[in-house]
């Protein structure tokens, strides 16, 4: 697989429109059996709030993995992205309700580099907070 976006058609300043990711409990709880990442303040709120969170978080990890899903999704291949890190911010607050959290990323690219590749800079919020700082992916395109 190659990614789909070519370098020629990419503009530094080009904005990567925003994608909204659905957070339930379920999927947490999903995550955790993936990840092995059990920590109660995943998926029970009463431990949650007796440590002093206002409920259920989401897993770092899982926030970060919608942040390169969202770049994987724009470049077509997950095996174009050569480099990912951010920071965590702030935290995803999941409810236990129907709709849960909205994790939104959008993405901008930053700069051309040699061999075709590009890096892209994210922004994650969850409502008004930023959930991931720094967020920077090296992407090779075709």
């Amino acid at each position: 697989m190659a990614a789909t976006v070519k370098y020629d058609e990419v503009e530094v300043g080009q904005e990567l429109p925003a994608t909204d990711y659905q957070v339930r409990r379920v999927n947490l709880v999903m995550y955790a059996g993936a990840s092995g990442d059990f920590n109660p303040i995943h998926w029970n709120e009463r431990f949650a709030k007796t440590v002093g969170l206002p409920d259920v978080i989401a897993h770092g990890m899982f926030t970060m993995a919608q942040g390169g899903r969202f770049v994987t999704d724009w470049a077509g291949d997950p095996g174009a992205v050569l480099d990912y890190g951010v920071r965590f911010s702030s935290m995803v607050v999941v409810p236990d309700d129907d709709t849960g959290a909205t994790i939104t990323v959008s993405g901008v690219v930053e700069e051309k580099l040699e061999d075709k590749r590009v890096v892209v800079g994210l922004t994650a919020k969850a409502g008004d907070a930023r959930v991931l700082s720094k967020a920077r992916a090296v992407v090779q395109l075709t």
